[in-house]
């Protein structure tokens, strides 16, 4: 690969805590799963860049999707999405990346032919659930009501196609570059992979309530809303909180079983790939910690932003650095992350 200052300055201009997880890999996987990276956020900043329509954005999507494909067609036009200012404009580390998306689909074409494979394959996935998203929140609204996603299904659908197939690529990457002819239980892996995706995206979903509400969009099913006696246009006033609590704890509960299963994966990668398993703790401790303080606030207060400190980032970093040549001590990290 060329163009390294893709894989190093525009990727942490677009997301500084994944740069970190990205810097602690092995450089056998190292490039590919940061392309993989910069497709991802490319087409999800099209996907959310409010200042263009959105069957424009469908539009742009699908033309990125058939280039990433590596089907041809006519390049989209990006010059909506790389506009600046304003609320629903993308950032300028965002529209850097997109001023250069041809050189990072150049990249892609430049790997084996085995990662191109698995990286369109997810890609693939990935828009597809952004696509649905756009359909699903935004074609043919009227009035402004808040449109929520109907069951259980469809949220475990959703967090499927925008995260838990990340973490198939993840493992089939790793398979085939650090430990190809290990034994391991690979289904396990796969199915441990893919929740803890699903696990990573709850925690978002459960955080930013409040901003995608103020979109008029509900992550969390109406379904069960009806059954705890709310409609999610009640939810816009933080006042509902008490009413929703037991419900959004329980959905808290499942994003740290799904985390849970993610610390498995971690433990379960063989020997010889430390660096692969702090990359993965990283995300799963912070994800854990986040959840705690969730249920220690108000989830539908907008004036509240939880998250995770970068002092309580490095904290983490070290703890996990320092803990992981003592094997009884690193596995006790994730029970005292959630608390237990």
């Amino acid at each position: 690969m060329s163009a390294p200052d893709l894989l190093t300055d525009v990727l942490r201009s677009v997301s500084r805590s994944f740069y970190l997880t990205v810097r602690a890999l092995p450089g056998a996987i190292r490039p590919q799963i940061g392309l993989a990276y910069l497709l991802a956020r490319a087409t999800d900043t099209i996907a959310d860049t409010e200042l263009a329509p959105v069957e424009q954005r469908l539009e742009a999507l699908r033309r990125l999707k058939l280039r990433i494909d590596g089907s041809g067609g006519e390049a989209p036009d990006l010059a909506a999405f790389a506009a600046a200012g304003g609320p629903g404009a993308a950032s300028e580390g965002e529209r850097a990346l997109l001023g250069r998306i041809d050189e990072v689909i150049g990249l892609l074409e430049r790997t084996t032919a085995g990662d191109q494979k698995v990286i369109r394959e997810t890609l693939s996935i990935i828009v597809s659930g952004q696509e649905l998203d756009l359909r699903r929140f935004e074609v043919g609204r009227s009035g402004p009501g808040v449109i929520a996603l109907q069951s259980e299904a469809d949220l475990d659908d959703y967090t499927f196609r925008v995260a838990g197939c990340v973490g198939l690529f993840w493992t089939r990457l790793c398979r085939a570059h650090l430990f190809p002819g290990a034994e391991v239980d690979e289904a396990a892996l796969l199915e441990q992979g893919v929740r803890f995706g699903k696990g990573l995206q709850l925690v978002n979903i459960l955080r930013d309530l409040p901003r995608d509400l103020g979109k008029r969009r509900c992550y969390l099913p109406a379904d069960q809303l009806a059954a705890v006696g709310l409609a999610p246009e009640q939810l816009l006033d933080p006042r509902t909180e008490p009413r929703l609590r037991p419900l959004y704890d329980e959905w808290c509960d499942r994003a740290v079983k799904h985390l849970a299963a993610g610390w498995s994966y971690t433990n379960a990668l063989p020997g010889g790939t430390a660096r692969v398993r702090l990359a993965c703790a990283w995300p799963i401790l912070i994800g854990v910690e986040t959840l705690g303080r969730l249920r220690r606030a108000n989830p539908l207060d907008p004036t509240q932003r939880i998250r995770i400190s970068r002092a309580d980032v490095r904290r983490i970093l070290i703890a996990s650095l320092a803990r992981y040549p003592f094997q009884r001590s690193w596995r006790r990290l994730f029970d005292e992350a959630a608390g237990r």
